[in-house]
């Protein structure tokens, strides 16, 4: 199995929801509390602001905002991931200028997602231009490949021009495309990249494959079994009770696909927590209807 080096992100990694007030603002301090049960859970970080967190419903202050929050309630810089590319190169260099600013050094970022069909020269040319205009000796890039979203797929060959060109920079990739042959391969091409799940079940099967980890959106309820699997996968004599684990995360990934994901995330750790402000979305997200509400509890 690779042992990423120091600096590269190995371990489970909340994609985490992000609550909101009533006037539908981030809620700072229900966020920092959240952060702090799913370390307490066993998460080894957060990855906030990305799609689970409905990053791109937010403008850069609240990013920043919301940033600053994290840290001042008391979480470790080195345990943020914060979400910071947008389509924009330039917010894109802000919004990591601003986390290593707060000593936060590595960061989840996504390509420039609104022109389609973009070269994998107009790919390289933008994450360069970031490295070049940060210019942060510090800066550790975990790319964020979710084709389904973004339409704008990270390939091989671009990670592999990366960090030919900018050794140390890139130490990680989250895979969400859900296409486990191409984890695989990245784990194959890429000794010491740490390469990490984007959906929950998949984090098992990629730990015995040399993978590192995950980022998921259903660690947002199922922290501690994403950790027994994550510590105990290897371990023969642990292997019942990573089987159970595994078949509690794989139960609760089904239960919040059922609708729409974020929606049914909030609903299901309000549910948890017995805080129904948990089920408030910024538009155009919207919550469940009632009836979805109903039916998604009732499993």
């Amino acid at each position: 199995m690779n042992s990423p080096s120091p600096g590269h992100p190995r371990g489970v990694f909340s994609a985490a929801l992000t609550p909101l007030d009533a006037d539908l603002n981030p809620d700072h301090g229900r966020f920092v509390a959240h952060c702090h049960r799913l370390l307490a859970e066993g998460c080894d970080g957060i990855a906030m602001l990305g799609t689970t967190g409905e990053a791109n419903s937010f403008g850069l202050d609240e990013r920043r905002a919301l940033l600053e929050a994290a840290l001042a309630g008391g979480v470790r810089p080195d345990q943020l991931l914060p979400g910071t590319g947008v389509a924009a190169l330039t917010d894109t260099v802000a919004l990591t200028k601003h986390a290593l600013a707060q000593g936060v050094t590595t960061v989840v970022m996504l390509p420039p997602f609104y022109y389609k069909g973009v070269t994998e020269d107009g790919l390289f040319a933008s994450y360069a231009e970031v490295v070049e205009r940060v210019a942060d000796s510090r800066l550790r890039v975990v790319l964020y490949h979710i084709p389904q979203m973004s339409a704008v797929p990270i390939s091989l060959p671009l990670i592999a021009r990366l960090r030919a060109r900018y050794p140390g920079v890139f130490t990680g990739i989250k895979d969400s495309a859900g296409d486990f042959a191409n984890m695989q391969a990245l784990v194959r091409e890429f000794p010491g990249l740490s390469v990490l799940a984007g959906a929950d079940p998949l984090m098992l099967p990629l730990l015995r494959e040399g993978g590192a980890g995950c980022i998921t959106a259903t660690s947002n309820l199922v922290a501690a079994e994403l950790a027994c699997v994550f510590r105990h996968f290897a371990d023969p004599a642990r292997a019942a009770e990573v089987d159970a684990a595994q078949a509690r995360i794989v139960a609760a990934r089904n239960q919040a696909s059922r609708f729409a994901q974020m929606a049914s995330l909030k609903v299901m750790l309000g549910a948890k927590l017995n805080d129904p402000a948990w089920h408030r979305l910024r538009p155009p997200l919207v919550p469940l209807s009632p009836e979805e509400t109903t039916a998604l509890l009732a499993n």
